[in-house]
């Protein structure tokens, strides 16, 4: 995947500076060319010699280099030259400092400098105090970046350099590495698409106070509409009652009920070319809600109940040439009970996820199984939902690019 890439790697101050080295190394080792350029700060954590020795290239670490030295990128405009020869900009570890830098377009070194006079992939890997990584100017920092197009690696939890423990350190090279290939395959691959997307829970009413619903977050949802527009594609997100910002670029339409949902997906999807059923709908509902608040003294109230409308089948009857991903959280038998709703429901894929343990529903973490229509199966091994939606996405782009052929 990165034969023959080239990847402008960042290296700024803090004590995480070291693993530069095995980061490098890793990167070689995918076959990409890596230029290293340090902040001054770095260089008093490891030498610009080590990382000139694992890339086989000079080491910028200023930003007016010797013009004598044939090996260095001397040109007057150099950070002009290193961002427009690269392929993606990787800056690891990201101090705070580099991070505010980023976030408000400061340039007073070839790093920041270059960042701003770059148009590829952005990828940071920051390090850092649990306390600076909490603060809410670097939560800020890394929002604005988020934005703008930025995958952040999250750093890993454990001991930190000055004792503390808690989250800031590096992330595993291996992560960082898998997160510049993702960028690399998936700057524009959903191009042209509109993508429609239900996410959250749905309530139905049982009073003017209570109501019928479900644990979903919605975060599952929301995190392929970020991923999908990252990726190039016009984005709609029907949302049900949840408590998370719009994502960057998408258009966002929010429902109550199951009724509601159903008819804002039926009003979009003649725009729709990928819809992803994300949503955990209620399968029930009052036949009617009651007018005022329902009151322990009148005695225990007989609800009857009925199904909502269902969405995804409904879809599947008029979704023409559309790719139509489905989502089944099951607390048993993942696999056969996601087969039967992939089959039932006449669904192109479905993302089985197991539900009732520490992923799913009310967690930032996911894992599960994609199983196709044609048979074909990938099993997701638990991860942040960011990154499960990036692989749902992969199978989606490939499967929509062999709908469209």
């Amino acid at each position: 995947m990165l034969g023959g890439k080239s990847i402008l790697l960042g290296i700024s101050g803090g004590i995480a500076a070291y693993k530069s080295a095995e980061l490098v190394r890793a990167l070689r080792a995918e076959g990409c060319g890596v230029q290293a350029v340090m902040t001054r700060a770095a260089t008093r954590f490891i030498t610009p010699l080590t990382l000139a020795s694992l890339t086989g290239k000079k080491v910028i670490t200023d930003l007016f280099s010797d013009a004598s030295d044939e090996d260095t990128l001397h040109s007057a405009i150099a950070h002009i030259d290193a961002a427009q020869q690269s392929d993606l900009l990787l800056v690891a570890p990201a101090t705070a400092d580099i991070l505010a830098k980023f976030a408000l377009g400061l340039a007073d070194d070839f790093l920041s400098t270059a960042h701003l006079a770059f148009e590829g992939p952005l990828v940071l890997a920051p390090a850092m105090n649990t306390v600076m990584w909490d603060h809410p100017a670097t939560r800020y920092n890394l929002m604005a970046l988020r934005a703008r197009g930025a995958r952040i690696v999250e750093p890993s939890v454990g001991e930190l350099a000055c004792g503390t423990v808690g989250a800031g350190r590096l992330a595993d090279p291996e992560l960082i590495v898998e997160s510049v290939r993702e960028a690399l395959r998936c700057s524009a691959d959903l191009q042209g698409e509109c993508v429609l997307i239900t996410a959250g829970p749905t309530r139905e009413a049982l009073d003017p106070v209570r109501y019928i619903s479900n644990r979903s977050s919605g975060r599952m949802g929301f995190a392929l509409a970020d991923a999908a527009a990252r990726r190039g594609a016009r984005v709609i997100v029907v949302a049900g009652p949840v408590s998370l910002p719009t994502p960057n670029g998408c258009q966002r339409v929010d429902v109550e009920d199951a009724q509601q949902m159903h008819d804002a997906v039926m009003d979009r999807l003649p725009e729709a070319t990928i819809i992803v059923m994300a949503a955990a709908v209620a399968d029930y509902r009052p036949v009617s809600a009651a007018s005022r608040k329902l009151k322990k003294r009148d005695g225990l109230p007989l609800v009857e109940l009925e199904e909502t409308p269902d969405i995804l089948k409904a879809v599947a009857r008029r979704k023409g040439n559309r790719l139509l991903i489905g989502f089944a959280a099951e607390t048993d038998d993942l696999e056969s009970n996601a087969r039967r709703k992939l089959e039932s429901k006449g669904c192109d894929w479905v993302v089985a996820n197991p539900v009732g343990g520490a992923t799913g529903f009310e967690s930032d973490v996911n894992q599960g199984l994609l199983l196709s229509a044609t048979g074909e199966a990938v099993r997701v091994e638990p991860m942040k939902k960011a990154r499960m939606a990036a692989r749902i996405l992969d199978v989606t782009a490939r499967a929509r690019t062999r709908t469209a052929a």
